[in-house]
């Protein structure tokens, strides 16, 4: 996808460098910044700092994660310790585990002095499926928005949350792939974007990287979603996920699940979109999914820019004000009309789910 018409991806290989290249995405929108990393330590701050974030995107930094640690230190103890430590980055995004599973299991049959090559080019398979499932995410969710134009034959309101967008994926992104479809395909659209509180990734990546491909957005305060659905101006849902099981609840961005009751109460259809990596097929009970706590300064915080001058850490409750800082809610299936995978669309539920992937 393009940031001022030129194409990029959000983390590749450098073969000069033999670094890690990402989009820091804790500078967008004010600065774009493209940043090494170079350890495996580097890595799992990245995730933890959310440089990077985004299920799929998680879990493909993991996975560099890996080559970057036998790059240091092509030792097996060393590797399985940061794998591990990988592993504990961020708890809620399933792809994180699956990634390092993966990787494992390629480099555990493997003489230590291949380790590097084979490991790389698995991160790379990695990154290329998660592209290819995206770009199939599109196409699918496409067909949804083609029946409600060829019924309202005007420009169709599409509200998402957080961001599902390119930047928390390779390329494509989850929830956007099938606006971005849309739009290739001429359909006039127009994408209420939810700022999603605290750290406001809906404002500062979604809005942005839609204005980088002219797809007109509206930016709306968290709660404004309900009162559109009221008024009838949003046609349909479309949100990311960071973890589904397979009796189809989703785990998504704190929000989500408020998004779910209006459009349940307003028969607005509320589509969820993943690739098959952010399926949990062994978690059967959505309580015991673990649901990430950050650190309070994110709500109490904000950052901005006057002018030129970026200002960051603007405290903006009472300094004596206690927060709860949950990162994730979980939204039942009963509330999701369908979900959006690269094998096709399903029911929220474990046989929709079993149907697409035997």
């Amino acid at each position: 996808m393009r940031i001022e018409g030129k194409n990029y991806k959000t983390i590749w290989f450098d073969q000069n460098s033999k670094n890690v290249k990402i989009i820091d995405q804790t500078k967008l929108p004010h600065e774009f910044i493209i940043k090494d990393l170079e350890t495996v330590d580097d890595a799992i701050n990245a995730i933890k700092v959310m440089e990077v974030r985004g299920a799929p995107l998680i879990g493909a930094t993991a996975a560099f994660g890996i080559v970057l640690a036998i790059k240091e230190n092509n030792d097996l103890n060393f590797i399985k310790k940061s794998a591990e430590d990988l592993v504990k980055a961020r708890p809620t995004a399933i792809n994180l585990q699956w990634a390092i599973h993966r990787m494992n299991n390629k480099i555990s049959m493997i003489k230590s002095e291949n380790l590097f090559d084979v490991a790389l080019n698995e991160a790379g398979l990695i990154c290329n499926e998660d592209e290819t499932f995206c770009e199939e995410i599109g196409k699918n969710g496409l067909k949804l928005i083609e029946e409600i134009y060829k019924e309202k034959k005007s420009t169709i309101n599409i509200l998402t949350h957080c961001n599902a967008g390119w930047l928390a994926t390779i390329n494509w992104g989850t929830a956007t792939s099938p606006i971005y479809h849309a739009h290739n395909k001429g359909i006039p659209i127009h994408i209420w974007v939810d700022e999603t509180r605290p750290r406001n990734q809906g404002a500062n990546l979604t809005s942005y990287e839609l204005n980088e491909e002219e797809i007109p957005n509206t930016i709306i305060a968290d709660n404004t979603g309900g009162i559109l659905m009221q008024r009838g101006q949003v046609d349909m849902c479309i949100v990311g996920t960071d973890r589904t099981l397979s009796n189809g609840d989703v785990c998504n961005k704190i929000g989500t699940y408020l998004k779910a009751l209006a459009a349940n109460d307003n028969n607005v259809p509320f589509y969820v979109a993943l690739p098959s990596s952010t399926i949990d097929w062994n978690l059967k009970n959505s309580k015991d999914i673990p649901i990430e706590e950050r650190d309070p300064k994110e709500l109490s915080h904000v950052d901005g820019i006057i002018g030129d001058k970026i200002i960051d850490g603007i405290q903006i409750y009472p300094k004596k004000s206690k927060a709860l800082n949950l990162a994730f809610d979980v939204t039942p299936a009963k509330y999701v009309t369908a979900l959006i995978t690269e094998r096709g669309i399903c029911e929220a539920s474990e046989d929709g789910l079993k149907r697409l992937f035997k």
